[in-house]
C-alpha cells in the first residue's frame, strides 16, 4: 500500500535524470494520475498534460527553455488553469498530489515555477487564450550522480533547510508557538506541511490551532516584492495549495477525518493572509 507520508518524507527536488526510460505500467499509472486530478479544494478546474521530448524535434525543446536547470529529462508534466479565484491553491494542491504520486513510483520530479519559458510550454500543450501555465515538472529516474550544478542549486534554494516549528506553527495566536506536544493527533500532517517544497525554500504557510478545538487556520506570509516576479503567476499562492496537500493527505492517512473551508477567526491576524481552515469531523 502507498504511503503519501513516506512519499512526503522521501521526496526531494530531482534536477539530474538518467536515460532509463519509465516502464509502460508506470506511465500508464502517471497519465492516471494527470486525469484524476483535474479540480481542486476551492473547486478551479485544471488539465495536466504530459509532454514527451522524444516525439519533438530538438529546436523544439530548446525553446521550452529547461536547458541548463534541467539534465537529462526526456518528460515533462504541464499543468494550464484559467486566472480565476483561488487557482493557484488548486494547481499547488494537485500537481503536489501527482508528483507524490510519482514519488510513490520510485519517480523524481522538481517544481519549476519560473525558470522555464512559459509560453513555449503554452504552446505545446495548446493553452486556450484564458489558460495560464503555472508550473511544470520533469519526471524520470534520478541519475546516481547529482552534477555540479544541480549542488549549487540546491544550495542556493537552501533546500535542505527548514524554518522550525516555532516559526510556522501557532496555538490560538502569533505570540505562542505550537509544540509538537500540543499539536495532539496532527503532530504528523503538521510536520508534512513542514518539510513540504516552496518557491526558493520560503515555507510561506503559517498554520494557527483554534483554542479547545481541532481546527487549524492556514496564513499565507508572504516575502516582500515576491507576488510581482512573476506577471499573473502567484508562486507563494502555489506553496499554500501544497500545504493543504501535504496536510490533507496525512491527515487522512492517519484516519483524521475532516475538511477544508472558510471560517476566518474574528481576531485579525497582522501581515498574513487567511487561506482557509481544516476542521476535524
Amino acid at each position: 500500500m502507498e504511503s503519501f507520508i513516506k512519499a512526503i518524507s522521501d521526496r526531494i527536488s530531482v534536477r539530474t535524470f538518467s536515460d532509463q526510460p519509465i516502464e509502460k505500467e508506470k506511465r500508464s499509472i502517471i497519465i492516471d494520475s494527470l486525469r484524476s486530478n483535474q479540480e481542486g479544494p476551492f473547486g478551479n478546474r485544471m488539465r495536466f498534460e504530459l509532454i514527451d521530448l522524444d516525439e519533438i524535434d530538438e529546436k523544439e525543446i530548446k525553446s521550452l527553455g529547461t536547458y541548463g536547470m534541467i539534465t537529462g529529462a526526456r518528460l515533462y508534466i504541464a499543468s494550464a488553469v484559467s486566472d480565476t479565484d483561488r487557482a493557484m491553491e488548486d494547481i499547488g494542491y494537485c500537481f503536489e498530489k501527482i508528483i507524490l504520486s510519482a514519488t510513490n513510483l520510485g519517480l523524481g520530479t522538481c517544481w519549476m515555477g519560473g525558470t522555464f519559458k512559459r509560453a513555449s510550454f503554452a504552446k505545446k500543450i495548446d493553452a486556450s487564450e484564458g489558460e495560464m501555465v503555472p508550473a511544470v515538472s520533469p519526471i524520470g529516474y534520478a541519475h546516481e550522480r547529482r552534477t555540479i550544478k544541480d549542488k549549487a542549486i540546491r544550495r542556493f534554494a537552501k533546500s535542505d533547510k527548514r524554518k522550525s516549528w516555532e516559526e510556522l506553527f501557532f496555538d490560538e495566536d502569533t505570540d505562542t508557538p505550537l509544540s509538537q506536544a500540543n499539536s495532539g493527533k496532527y503532530e504528523t500532517s503538521l510536520e508534512c506541511v513542514r518539510i513540504g517544497p516552496s518557491a526558493s525554500n520560503l515555507q510561506p504557510w503559517r498554520i494557527i490551532k483554534e483554542k479547545g478545538r481541532e481546527t487549524f487556520h492556514l496564513y499565507l506570509k508572504r516575502t516582500k516584492g515576491y507576488e510581482k516576479a512573476l506577471k499573473g503567476i502567484d508562486l507563494q499562492s502555489i506553496d499554500m495549495g501544497i500545504a493543504m496537500c501535504h496536510f490533507e493527505l496525512a491527515a487522512q492517512e492517519l484516519g483524521l477525518e475532516g475538511k477544508w473551508e472558510e471560517q476566518e477567526p474574528t481576531n485579525a491576524v497582522r501581515n498574513m493572509e487567511y487561506v482557509t481552515s481544516w476542521t476535524h469531523m
